[in-house]
């Protein structure tokens, strides 16, 4: 979602970070296609498709142009050992933002299926709830450094800021969070100088698949390693909250097209 995120809201969100994903529109509003082509890689990813429909779609206006993605920071992860999400498909995502000319670093590691963060419970090589590994590696220092240009050292020591809890139904385009599949409550993490009025930058941190509060509470909030970066970096953490339901049992963000064409790959 990240990846969808930031290519068709270009204009606003500067850079981003992929942790074991494919590329912008990868699952064509197909969930056969997202399994099969977008996970697995049985189907060819069809990168050429990709780059069209994001080029046509940007002159229409139905997202940002894709001329802002020149040179724009991106930084994508991905494990040798993820049984999810094949290596062959963050290669596709490497490929699609360099049609496009941005700045991308490519990292790999032996990790399974997860965000790596220090604070991980599991084993490196695990595919396995809650996802989120230790490889004994710090990527969060890598991609800010991708994202900011420099960054520094993270708060080991208690966190300074406040997590602030909010209704996202008051944020919600229809006013109701779970007819979006999203939960009633979001988060941010507040570092003390951004709430003392420093001009601050925004972080937005998308949970995966079964890492929602309603699965795991706030354990990715508080392991995901962004956080102790945040107190010593001035930067927002936003943790906006995907919820299961029907269309969406596992509680992922759209990237796949269950709230509908129109609603995953496009501004407008």
């Amino acid at each position: 979602m990240a990846g969808q995120l930031h290519v068709a809201y270009s204009q606003k969100v500067k850079g981003a970070a992929i942790f074991g994903a494919g590329p912008y529109y990868c699952a064509q509003n197909n969930v056969h296609q997202a399994l099969y082509g977008c996970g697995d890689n049985i189907y060819p990813t069809y990168l050429s498709t990709l780059t069209s429909r994001a080029s046509a779609w940007s002159s229409y206006g139905w997202i940002d142009p894709v001329n802002n993605l020149s040179g724009s920071p991106v930084y994508i992860y991905h494990g040798t050992n993820d049984t999810t999400v094949k290596p062959s498909v963050g290669d596709a995502g490497k490929a699609f933002y360099q049609h496009f000319g941005a700045n991308v670093t490519y990292s790999t590691s032996v990790a399974g299926h997860s965000w790596v963060t220090p604070y991980g419970p599991n084993d490196c090589t695990a595919n396995s709830a809650p996802y989120m590994n230790n490889c004994g590696t710090d990527p969060q220092k890598a991609l800010l450094q991708k994202l900011f240009g420099s960054v520094s050292s993270p708060n080991t020591g208690p966190l300074t800021g406040k997590l602030v809890k909010f209704d996202q139904s008051t944020h919600a385009v229809n006013g109701w969070a779970g007819g979006l599949s999203m939960g009633s409550s979001g988060f941010a993490y507040v570092p003390k100088s951004c709430e003392a009025g420093q001009s601050c930058r925004l972080m937005v941190s998308l949970h995966g698949c079964k890492q929602g509060y309603d699965r795991i509470g706030t354990a990715f909030i508080d392991r995901a390693n962004l956080n102790q970066y945040a107190d010593n970096n001035n930067m927002i953490v936003l943790y906006p909250q995907a919820t299961s339901s029907a269309v969406n049992p596992n509680g992922c963000w759209d990237w796949w097209g269950y709230l509908g064409f129109t609603n995953y790959p496009m501004t407008r």
